[in-house]
């Protein structure tokens, strides 16, 4: 008798049994049992041999494999182990990725069982990373990310590709490694907003707090007045910087989520007036 799909699954997955999933506390890190995942995900759902996985890592860490080391178990493997858990943080996640890209050339697709293990695992330890499409990125609360990916959709939907740019970089400002670029998230969240005012009001050229107060009609009260002071302080911030004042990720986090669901508005708007 075969197994189906399902009963593949384990107890808890099958049957939808699990804890909830825990707060959001660690950036700037990568536990051990996160390291010890990795190698659990690349050998068994990506059945990497240890060599081959030798090689994507020392690449990623510009190492040199030990010639001395020559059979896959224990020596290899062994090799492999020491390196992804010595090495720092953040080099973690590009193993992460290089495996997962490595997949992508190899079978040209994407490995969703690797993506599904590591996303498992980052969700179950409270870290603010996702690994998307063979890359990690930011992870937010559950409603921001749909949001964001909704205003993403949303813009691509629409043909408004400088907007869909200016959202993916305020993204992939959000998610850089060691340091995420904060100031440079609000900025391009903004400009994504800026562009879908500036193409729905016939303005290419203005600012969005020129647009907004010219265009009473764009954005209900007092809506249009939290949307002008949030531009605001994207300028004040974000793109001029001050030194006595850094930006928070919550507040980098608030900005870019207000802009994507600005945005959405925005279209939604204008479609149905189409309509």
């Amino acid at each position: 008798m075969s197994v189906s799909d399902d009963m593949q699954q384990p107890f808890s997955k099958r049957h939808c049994f699990g804890a909830n999933t825990p707060e959001i506390t660690i950036w700037e890190d990568a536990p051990e049992a996160l390291r010890s995942c990795l190698l659990f995900a690349a050998k068994e759902t990506c059945d990497l041999s240890p060599s081959t996985l030798r090689g994507i890592v020392c690449q990623v860490l510009r190492r040199r494999p030990d010639p001395s080391n020559w059979s896959e178990y224990p020596n290899i493997w062994g090799e492999v182990e020491n390196l992804v858990y010595s090495c720092d943080w953040f080099c973690v996640y590009d193993i992460v990725e290089a495996v997962a890209q490595h997949q992508q050339r190899t079978y040209h697709r994407n490995n969703d069982a690797y993506e599904h293990e590591i996303n498992d695992c980052l969700r179950e330890m409270g870290i603010g990373w996702q690994l998307v499409d063979g890359h990690v990125l930011g992870r937010g609360e559950e409603t921001y990310e749909r949001i964001v990916a909704q205003a993403r959709d949303a813009l691509n939907a629409a043909a408004l590709p400088t907007a869909h740019s200016e959202l993916a970089e305020a993204l992939n400002d959000l998610s850089r490694r060691p340091d995420p670029d904060l100031s440079g998230a609000v900025h391009h969240a903004m400009a994504a907003l800026e562009c879908v005012a500036r193409e729905l009001a016939g303005q290419p050229n203005a600012p969005l707090g020129k647009i907004i107060a010219d265009k009473k009609h764009l954005f209900p009260r007092p809506l249009d007045e939290v949307l002008s002071k949030a531009w605001g302080y994207a300028s004040e911030h974000a793109r001029h910087g001050r030194e006595e004042r850094n930006l928070s990720r919550a507040e980098a986090q608030l900005i870019v989520g207000l802009a994507s669901s600005a945005s959405m508005y925005l279209i939604q708007k204008f479609d149905e007036s189409e309509s």
